[in-house]
């Protein structure tokens, strides 16, 4: 899976990186070196205005930098605190399960990271006991990565008036895939990416090929991933700061 990751990069440059359209000053955040699970992000996804069709019916899709909260919340959803569970959708199955597959058709977006963390199993061989090492992966280069993911919007029954900005909640997901290189050293699963080539398609949100959409997901970095082992700081949420990227020794 993956449950924290590492996102500081200012609105001003990720606009750049992926070419936003439009971005609102008022959705900013702060760098973050611990990103947790119901935890606001930075999204990059494209949507249609209404009210712009053209002659066809169909309104041109602009791309834009959005904040959802980590953890997605199904449009059929009761309560929206089931989110804290959809944190990832795995590559084998998210075209297809319920919770998931109308957001892959439609509302797909990549959640820009500088890295990930993943926990390792290290057993104490003088006491027996085993402990979970933090290792923080990222890509060798130190590019941003552009993780895949699913956005989706929740209907909060009781704000009356669908226009206001409380009636609807954003939320995401990161789809992940079995792990391989230095990842796969560490955990047996991790987020996967897209590269530049392949956002255009990916965030389209009229194309609707399940097979290819599949097909534009690779590795991050396309395996060229450093994975260092962290201080055990990172297991609390309330933890910040670039210190959390310093290697343990």
């Amino acid at each position: 899976m993956c449950g924290r990751y590492v996102s500081t990069r200012s609105p001003q440059e990720l606009t750049r990186i992926f070419d936003v359209a439009r971005w609102s000053p008022e959705e900013t955040l702060e760098q973050n070196w611990n990103v947790a699970p119901t935890n606001e992000v930075y999204a990059v996804l494209e949507r249609a205005d209404r009210g712009e069709e053209d002659e066809e019916g169909e309104a041109p899709a602009r791309r834009e930098l959005r904040t959802p909260r980590w953890g997605l919340v199904p449009s059929w959803a009761k309560d929206p605190k089931i989110g804290s569970r959809m944190i990832n959708a795995r590559v084998e199955t998210v075209h297809e399960k319920p919770a998931y597959r109308r957001a892959f058709a439609r509302r797909r977006c990549l959640l820009p990271a500088d890295g990930f963390y993943e926990w390792q199993q290290l057993k104490d061989e003088a006491t027996g006991k085993v402990r979970k090492q933090p290792y923080f992966i990222h890509p060798a280069d130190g590019q941003v990565m552009a993780l895949a993911g699913l956005y989706e919007y929740w209907r909060n029954p009781e704000v009356k008036d669908r226009d206001d900005p409380a009636a609807w909640l954003l939320t995401c997901t990161i789809i992940t895939t079995e792990a391989t290189d230095a990842a796969g050293r560490v955990h047996p699963r991790m987020p996967l990416a897209l590269t530049f080539d392949h956002y255009e398609a990916w965030l389209d949100p009229r194309h609707d090929d399940t097979e290819h959409l599949r097909a534009l997901l690779t590795r991050p970095a396309d395996g060229n991933l450093n994975a260092r082992p962290v201080s055990t700081a990172v297991n609390n949420t309330r933890s910040n700061g670039p210190q959390l990227l310093e290697e343990a020794r």
